[in-house]
């Protein structure tokens, strides 16, 4: 998508082969939009360079600690195991590769010193303006994060390397590496950005929103399942993640897509340039259920060496334990007194956003209300209310809330509760009563996460005698920000916080 300091790359080009490196914190597992960053690793073997892939994590560590320490090398033998997978699964040799992990230098005393000769030249609004896009930003960024930029910067020299790639949310960090670098007295490098391919649901794929995102390991019928649910408009070409994927991942690697489709709808049709598959779409010759079924055969292709090589058991358990699921964890033997205890965390919950279709009252209690809510499935849901008394009907018609989606579903005289609409409570007398208000702007079926927690799986269901919501509510707060939080942390969309308009202090149920 851009280049800086063409001029300096066509230079060395004419004395020798460049050499330059592509580097991945090792945090959340990667999805197939890193097939995008692998097809120009490939293009950059095909033309004779000489590549240095970095599995950066100590930079994995510093962003808010998305990979826990104790985790770092599991993680970083999990991102050695799968890039190399995904290179095999489209034809690049991995001879002609060299693979580096950020700690076999980064811990160096030289590499030290400079953090530190860096540190003393680098002002902190260079440094957070510089992760602005990359680092996660937070109310209280902490000092890790404003170290990130540098490290990355001082990466270019250590690998001795002439050119870094990146996608293009990287070029504040490139920016800061050409400002800085020459101040310790290193060259300046080049910098190549790839665009960023949209997620599944319009925005960036992210690691942290599950159903933006493809894993590699998913299995078809997962797929299958997200590719359906995938912002995919009839006609329109903006932010459509299929569309895209197509664009960045499947023409480069094949100069060619085939739409499968139907005899009496006219047959498959292969293109060879985007384009013209683009104008199709526009026009409305090809139909958003045909695009999504042959991106999910093309991709099952690509997808299925990897998944084969992660059915070996030595793998299998490699990613167990790289990525533990805390819905999974074994329950206590009965009789043992030094079990596990349970690990009961935000991310077990399966907490969205809602959209209110239709509010009654309950035939069968005054003080409830029987409210249908759109979730982002194929039906609504229907969700029983405790809200008669503390807000009018009129507010909750059409209104977003923030719905509890995996408790047990529970008859409330007599009609079936599938969740739990969740509301700030006042702390004193009378007794209070708002729901929470996702950011404007967000849609029926995003996650809602706390801060710190976007990566884990929700449970299923939540087992009642289990308490988890019980013991996770203990910490349920809002700020005097008026901003929902547990133990401090905010409750978070991709849009930004959950709030309440007034409750101060109030509780969360």
């Amino acid at each position: 998508q851009e280049v800086l300091g063409e001029d300096k790359l066509m230079a060395i080009l004419k004395e020798r082969e460049l050499k330059i490196y592509w580097g991945t914190a090792t945090t959340g597992k990667p999805h197939v939009a890193y097939f995008v960053p692998m097809s120009k690793i490939a293009d950059f073997l095909k033309a004779g360079c000489e590549v240095t892939i970095l599995f950066a994590d100590l930079h994995a560590y510093l962003d808010n600690m998305k990979a826990p320490w104790e985790l770092l090398e599991l993680r970083t033998r999990y991102y050695e195991n799968v890039i190399k997978a995904m290179l095999e699964s489209i034809g690049v040799p991995l001879e002609k590769l060299k693979f580096v992990r950020g700690t076999d230098y980064q811990l160096s005393k030289e590499y030290t010193l400079d953090v530190y000769r860096l540190s003393s030249v680098v002002t902190q609004h260079d440094a957070k303006k510089a992760g602005a896009e990359v680092v996660k930003q937070v109310e209280h960024p902490l000092l890790s994060g404003l170290l990130y930029p540098g490290l990355q910067a001082l990466d270019e020299e250590y690998l001795k390397v002439d050119a870094q790639f990146g996608g293009v949310d990287q070029r504040k960090i490139f920016t800061f590496a050409e400002k800085y670098l020459p101040s310790l007295g290193y060259a300046k490098r080049v910098h190549l950005m790839n665009p960023m391919v949209p997620g599944l649901t319009g925005s960036k794929m992210s690691s942290s929103e599950e159903d933006s995102k493809i894993d590699l390991l998913d299995r078809k019928e997962d797929v299958k399942k997200k590719l359906k649910k995938a912002f995919c408009e009839p006609g329109n070409v903006e932010n459509n993640g299929v569309l895209s994927f197509i664009k960045h991942v499947l023409f480069p690697l094949k100069s060619e897509f085939v739409v499968l489709r139907e005899e009496k709808w006219g047959g498959n049709k292969t293109y060879t340039a985007y384009e013209a598959l683009e104008k199709d779409f526009a026009e409305q010759v090809v139909h958003p259920g045909d695009l999504k079924n042959s991106v999910e055969v093309a991709l099952n292709k690509l997808l299925d060496p990897i998944r084969e090589k992660f059915n070996s058991p030595e793998l299998k358990k490699l990613t167990n334990a790289a990525y533990p699921n805390p819905s999974k964890a074994k329950p206590a033997e009965k009789g043992t007194k030094n079990s596990e205890p349970e690990n009961v965390v935000p991310s077990r919950l399966d907490i969205r956003v809602g959209k209110v279709i239709s509010v009654e009252k309950h035939p069968d209690a005054d003080s409830l209300y029987v409210e249908k809510i759109d979730v982002g499935e194929p039906e609504p849901r229907t969700v029983v209310s405790g809200l008669v008394q503390f807000v009018p009907k009129e507010q909750l018609q059409d209104r977003l809330v923030v719905l509890l989606c995996n408790l047990k579903p529970q008859k409330m005289r007599g009609v079936e509760s599938q969740g739990m609409v969740l509301c700030a409570s006042s702390v004193g007398e009378p007794r209070q009563v708002e729901p929470l208000d996702p950011p404007a702007g967000c849609c029926a079926g995003e996650r809602v996460y706390v801060e710190g927690y976007e990566g884990g799986e929700p449970d299923d269901e939540l087992k009642p005698k289990k308490k988890v919501f019980e013991k996770l509510q203990a910490d349920f707060r809002i700020s005097e920000d008026c901003v929902a939080q547990w133990q401090q942390r905010n409750f978070l969309t991709k849009l930004g916080q959950v709030s309440c308009k007034s409750l101060k202090g109030g509780s969360i149920g």
